[in-house]
């Protein structure tokens, strides 16, 4: 088994468990919110970027014991915009290195079997020149690999949560978590990836939708393979070519890109079959 394999069952054992970690027996998020010195506790809203960064913390603990099990430091990003959340270097040898992000979704109340979505890292500079150091821990290229920890949730019944209100501590166990019913899974991220960007006008690489494909790591790549991944990202939205008209448009699908470079377009994973 190489490094690679190693590293990716040891963290899939890990998140099997981390449900339990997180969840009271009813399926809520055990976190409700913040406590102050004079026992108040202030709800948290369902912001997205709010809950990740407390399940990060809330997971910390767990994650650092399974480094230390299997051998690893922890290096911490830098800088809030570095990729990745966190970096794992064998103490034995320092070139082995595997990249985790941080992932957390929610599913869509009435199409169940679709979560919202996340992205998956930028596909500028150090994405493109693999030994850049600029927005990365390391270079992208020293990785040995690049893994997602993703949590899919349902947010509270009825709207989201907006707005923060305080309780006595008295009060604790009747507030009702924000999230429920947590699902955490392990991801190659070239293996969860569509072909569209994830977010407005930055340069992120956007992922599936259908949680199905998500835990089975069948994104739109998973049967062409990392190297068409990479390829396809280093050159989104770049290559111009003629269209049927005589004018010329940009590349920003898979299939017109398989297409272009000579590929087997029969083994993309339709977009339509993960949304």
């Amino acid at each position: 088994m190489t490094p690679k394999s190693r590293f990716k069952t040891a963290l899939t054992e890990l998140a099997a468990g981390l449900t339990d970690h997180v969840s009271a027996s009813d399926g809520q998020w055990t976190v409700k919110g913040f406590i102050d010195t004079f026992k108040n506790v202030y709800t948290i809203s369902s912001d997205t970027k709010v809950i990740s960064k407390i399940l990060e913390i809330h997971l910390f603990p767990k994650i650092h014991a399974f480094a230390e099990r299997q051998g690893f430091a922890v290096v911490l990003a830098e800088h809030q915009n570095y990729y990745p959340d966190i970096s794992f270097v064998s103490k034995d040898d320092e070139s082995i290195k595997f990249a985790l992000d941080f992932k957390t979704t929610y599913r869509m109340p009435n199409r169940p079997w679709l979560c919202k979505g996340f992205t998956l890292g930028s596909h500028g500079r150090y994405f493109e020149e693999r030994t850049s150091t600029k927005n990365i821990q390391f270079p992208y290229g020293s990785y040995s690999g690049h893994f997602c920890l993703g949590t899919i949730y349902d947010r509270a019944d009825g709207t989201a949560i907006e707005e923060t209100r305080f309780h006595p501590i008295g009060e604790l166990h009747s507030i009702t978590s924000v999230i429920s019913n947590i699902q955490f899974f392990v991801a190659e991220k070239w293996k969860i990836a569509g072909d569209k960007g994830g977010s407005g006008n930055t340069a992120n690489i956007g992922s599936i939708q259908r949680i199905e494909d998500i835990l089975s790591e069948n994104g739109m790549f998973a049967n062409l393979g990392e190297r068409w991944f990479d390829d396809y990202w280093m050159n989104f939205g770049r290559i111009t070519t003629v269209d049927e008209s005589g004018g010329t448009k940009k590349i920003t699908s898979l299939g017109a890109f398989v297409k272009y470079r000579g590929g087997d377009a029969s083994l993309i994973v339709p977009r339509n079959n993960l949304q």
